[in-house]
């Protein structure tokens, strides 16, 4: 495997990171100032004094910031079963090359990632690796949607969620048991939210678009009608819902609603369901082929409305790895899904704060603290002797995504050739430093 220019240090004793803005997402604070880490902890943070030593690598962040690792709460990388298209090294470069320092995987694998002995073998191979990987286990046996799976046992393995990933959980009552008992464990269970009866055999947004290219139809109501069940069998279990990739204005609104009376209610949006609209498909561009489809530019406005308001509380990259077969082909049978771990801040910094003037802070809030937040890992990373998962941003850096950002074993991405706006620099992770 050749993997494309990314340099990987471990086990530098001193890094020094010199005059950035350092922004705190958990002590929502920002300042300019140093960072020390010393053998991977936090040493210092702001002003302090440091002795002259040989061994310091130092890193010059005038006019860059530096802020927490990103946390991604949905990726998949296809181990076991299908490590051709992407294994958790591969995985664990990409998010590295993204600024991601902790991930947690989706359990579509092959075999789904269904039982105790396969969270464990998840855990166990990600000890070695320079991210934090943390396996969701599913929801039902072989996620076929009708035996719970030992979810107990499985979140003593170290499964920080549960979900059916990809596969909608069609059955309410097996929805309500998920959530009774996840309740009793305290995390969320995270539910592909399409009704199939209703998306049938759509592939692209139902819409003006859809007729333009000849191509069945998903109606945004697809994924409304889902939404609105689960936040009511959420409110009625008293569970930890979170809801995945929001695509639609009418999602947006019953989320909305449902967080303005109970608050155990969480949501994420993808990069590419803010950057891109229906009309960005009317070349037949199969790396756009996503489940749930990309929308209409009244959706993405809304999805965009929704980050700003804090309706939805995270960006998550749904990277989903696929072989070069699997996309060259024709539309109606081409795979869904496509990588977004190394093009991700450029392209929902230049959407959100470049195009829509959201502050940084809020973007840096909505990849980091946020969604750590929501799966309970510690947030406050600038604390003195924590481990240190850090990332060196240009926000400013205009560059052009090419397929030699890609660390992915895969390369299906629209954003080839794009121009995005922000750009990670370095990111630190397990007392690893990598150099973008």
């Amino acid at each position: 495997m050749k993997w494309n220019k990314m340099n990987v240090k471990k086990h530098i004793n001193h890094i020094l990171l010199k005059n950035g803005l350092i922004i705190d997402p958990f002590n929502q604070k920002s300042f300019e100032g140093s960072v020390l880490v010393k053998n991977g902890r936090i040493a210092g943070v702001g002003d302090f004094e440091t002795s002259r030593s040989d061994d310091v690598f130092e890193i010059d962040c005038n006019n860059k910031i530096i802020t927490h690792g990103f946390c991604d709460l949905h990726v998949h990388f296809r181990d076991p079963g299908e490590d051709d298209k992407e294994d958790l090294e591969s995985g664990a470069r990409s998010a590295l090359a993204g600024g991601f320092t902790r991930v947690c995987l989706m359990p579509n694998t092959k075999p789904p990632i269904d039982s105790p002995e396969l969270i464990n073998f998840i855990t166990q191979k990600a000890k070695q690796l320079p991210i934090h990987i943390h396996p969701i286990g599913a929801v039902t046996k072989y996620q076929e949607g009708k035996l719970l799976t030992e979810m107990n046992l499985m979140y003593k393995e170290g499964a920080v969620a549960f979900s059916d990933d990809g596969l909608p959980i069609q059955n309410g009552g097996v929805m309500r048991a998920a959530l009774e008992y996840s309740s009793f464990l305290n995390v969320p269970v995270i539910n592909h939210a399409e009704d199939e009866c209703i998306r049938a055999n759509g592939l692209v947004n139902e819409g003006i678009v859809s007729t333009h290219l000849g191509l069945e139809g998903n109606p945004d109501i697809a994924e409304s009608v889902m939404v609105q069940r689960d936040l009511e069998l959420a409110e009625y279990t008293g569970a930890t819902l979170h809801v995945p990739h929001v695509t639609s204005k009418k999602a947006i609104d019953h989320i909305k609603r449902m967080k303005s009376q109970y608050s155990r209610i969480t949501a994420e949006v993808t990069p590419h369901h803010l950057f891109f609209n229906d009309e960005d498909l009317m070349d037949y561009d199969t790396n756009l082929k996503v489940a749930p489809p990309i929308r209409s530019e009244e959706d993405r406005i809304a999805l965009i409305s929704g980050v700003k308001d804090s309706i939805i509380d995270c960006i998550a990259t749904d990277h989903a790895p696929h072989r070069l077969e699997e996309k060259e082909t024709t539309f109606d049978i081409a795979s869904c899904g496509m990588i977004g771990l190394e093009s991700c801040f450029g392209a929902v910094n230049k959407v959100l704060c470049v195009d829509n003037n959201t502050k940084i802070e809020k973007v840096i809030d909505s990849l980091t603290l946020n969604p750590r937040k929501i799966m309970g890992f510690n947030a406050d990373l600038f604390s003195l002797d924590t481990t240190a998962e850090i990332i060196i941003l240009d926000a400013k850096k205009k560059w052009k995504f090419s397929l030699k950002d890609i660390q992915s074993k895969s390369e299906n991405s629209p954003f080839i050739g794009k121009q995005l706006i922000g750009k990670v620099l370095y990111t630190i992770s397990k007392n690893f430093l990598a150099t973008i």
